[in-house]
């Protein structure tokens, strides 16, 4: 695996990369399809078992273990952050609304402004769909700034600032403005055929733990982006 410390360059030959590692924490770029971690229903290879493979180096009874700072959707590839230890994951979390996180994405159709914040209260049903409501009582305030950088054919790149960070945000937001990204099964289009989901974790700009210096890692999407976006 990859260890430096430099912007990652990854097309997500496999499925995790390390960007960064030091003695507190862990920056990975992961690929579409792989789980963060296991769910009930899913016990398979994840990020988080990979990343628990690599800091016990072999061995099983080592007491060696990464903490999970927060997740990306199956289907979305690029930044995590894992931590190496239990207090560098509190502190990491008790500061997240300080974490900048900058996702890219193509979307159905054209937006209605080059530029725009979509915001409304985000709730979850008993089959697990989240959902906008006017309801501030059932559902939390979320916020999605976007600007379009690119448009080609029927589709938009959309550079995405997540202002806030509830389950599902992006697809939800754009789905409701008619702008669905791109092969989302669960909050896309019908008709829509392709098999990825084009959601990308951009970048992460977070202080240290630690030492409170900020750091900036950014990755490049998956090829799959520039093949839809080919004019």
């Amino acid at each position: 695996m990859n260890t430096s410390n430099k912007t990652g360059t990854s097309h997500h030959h496999r499925p995790v990369e390390i960007l960064f590692e030091d003695r507190d924490i862990l920056v990975v770029d992961k690929a579409p399809g792989l789980l963060t971690m296991a769910t009930e229903r899913h016990g398979e290879r994840t990020a988080y078992s990979i990343l628990t493979d690599y800091v016990r180096k072999g061995c099983a009874k080592s007491r060696n273990r990464v903490f999970i700072v927060h997740r990306l959707d199956r289907e979305t590839s690029g930044m995590l952050i894992f931590a190496k230890n239990e207090e560098a994951k509190f502190k990491l979390q008790d500061h997240w609304d300080e974490t900048e996180k900058k996702y890219i994405a193509v979307v159905h159709g054209t937006l209605p402004s080059q530029s725009g914040t979509i915001s409304s209260y985000l709730a979850e049903n008993k089959a697990l769909v989240v959902y906008s409501t006017q309801n501030h009582s059932t559902g939390k305030l979320s916020r999605t700034a976007y600007k379009v950088i690119k448009q080609s054919g029927n589709f938009s790149l959309l550079e995405i600032d997540l202002l806030t960070g509830r389950k599902h945000q992006i697809r939800v937001h754009l789905s409701e403005t008619g702008n669905p990204v791109v092969g989302d099964r669960k909050y896309g289009r019908q008709n829509d055929h392709f098999k990825n989901l084009a959601l990308h974790a951009k970048s992460i700009a977070f202080k240290h733990p630690y030492t409170g210096k900020q750091l900036f890692f950014e990755t490049a999407p998956p090829d799959y982006f520039n093949w839809l976006m080919k004019p």
